[in-house]
This record gives structure tokens, C-alpha cells and sequence, in this order.
């Protein structure tokens, strides 16, 4: 499977535009506020910018309930605010002009967007994408090294968003974890890790379950 990944500046919102070769036709998500595009490789940009402007409303409205059903949160979005990913605080720093996704530079989250009313929307969105991929990098490679140790497979690893639980596993043998889990120390996500692997052993909390989480 290939797949690519870009940015476009719509109407109050950065769209993601993911490129891939498993699909045939686009499809528009707003996820946590979040707007993404997912689209045939060969399909045209300006075929894209159609779409989008089509369901403009739409995106809007969705980002509009996102944000009201948010919780009321400390962080403005602003330069100077500390950002916590794998334990360990970093500053974000805005900058304005054309918009480039978050990149970790000399120990600062440096995100670019453009002026407007959404700024701190952008940059709240731009950080949960940065975040919710270096979650599946991250989250990933540690199941990859931990299913060895335990002698377990995963039929799949999915990065989520949970209310009130970092992590699960399916009787079906997939594991999926919530992306806020990147933001805590590496022990600890280490520990999410190993126990939702060892589900896949005993998939509740009897005694059997025990035995395999104290090894």
C-alpha cells in the first residue's frame, strides 16, 4: 500500500489531503476538529479544492461541534506554551505564513499557519495530527519489540481516541491505544503496551491474567 500525505489551506481550516492507492473515491473527516481528505493518488489537486469547497459547510459545522463539545482547556495555542510528548515538556513556537504541519526543531514544536479568527483552532489541530502520528510510529515499534518477548501476534495496532482508557484489546486479537498515551513518560506507555499485549494471552483480569502480566 502507498501513501502520501499534504496539506491544503481551505476556508478557516487546513485540510489534510492523504493519498492513497487502496481507495477510488475521496472522503472528507473532521476528527477531534481535524480536517482530513482521503483521495485516489492520481486525483488532481484541483479536483480536491472542489471537494472541499462543496462540503465547506459541512467541514464547519462539524469543526464548530467539536469545539463547543470540548472541554474548557488552559492552553491558548500560543508561542511559549509547554507541550508534553513521551515525558518530556516542549515549547511551542507559531509562526505565520503558508501552513507547514508541527516539526519537533531543537527541542520546540515550530508549526506555521496563517493569520485569521481559527489560528489557535489550526495549531490545536496541527498538533493533534503531529501527535496522533508519532503516537502509530511510536506505538507500533513498541509492539512490534514486545510481542517477541511475550510470544503474542496482533491481528492490528489502531491509534484512537478514548474518553477514559489509554488502550484496548478485541477478542479478536487487534490492540488499539489511545494517541494521549504519547504525551506520558516512556515507562508508562511501556507498561500500557505490555499489558494490552498480554490480552492476547487472557483477554480479562481473572487470576489467568495475573500469571501472565507478572511473567
Amino acid at each position: 500500500m502507498i501513501v502520501q500525505s499534504e496539506y491544503i489551506e481551505g476556508n478557516g481550516f487546513i485540510a489534510e489531503v492523504i493519498r492513497t492507492s487502496r481507495i477510488k473515491t475521496a472522503n472528507v473527516r473532521v476528527e477531534e476538529g481535524a480536517v482530513s481528505v482521503v483521495v485516489p493518488m492520481e486525483l488532481p489537486q484541483s479536483r480536491i479544492v472542489t471537494i472541499l469547497k462543496d462540503k465547506n459547510q459541512w467541514i464547519k459545522h462539524k469543526i464548530v461541534l467539536h469545539r463547543e463539545a470540548m472541554p474548557v482547556s488552559a492552553k491558548d495555542y500560543v508561542s511559549g506554551e509547554s507541550f508534553s510528548y513521551l515525558g518530556r515538556n516542549y515549547r511551542l513556537k507559531v509562526s505565520r505564513g503558508h501552513f507547514k504541519p508541527v516539526k519537533l526543531v531543537q527541542g520546540r514544536l515550530v508549526v506555521t499557519v496563517p493569520q485569521g479568527i481559527n489560528q489557535s483552532n489550526m495549531v490545536r489541530n496541527a498538533l493533534v495530527r503531529w501527535y496522533k502520528c508519532h503516537a502509530g510510529l511510536k506505538l507500533r515499534d513498541k509492539v512490534a519489540r514486545y510481542a517477541g518477548i511475550i510470544g503474542v501476534e496482533p491481528a492490528g495496532v489502531g491509534i484512537r481516541t478514548f474518553k477514559s482508557r489509554w488502550g484496548s484489546c478485541s477478542n479478536k486479537g487487534q490492540v488499539d491505544f489511545n494517541w494521549k498515551i504519547i504525551m506520558a513518560p516512556n515507562r508508562i506507555v511501556d507498561y500500557v503496551v505490555v499489558h494490552e499485549l498480554c490480552h492476547l494471552k487472557q483477554h480479562d483480569h481473572s487470576h489467568s491474567f495475573g500469571r501472565w502480566w507478572n511473567g
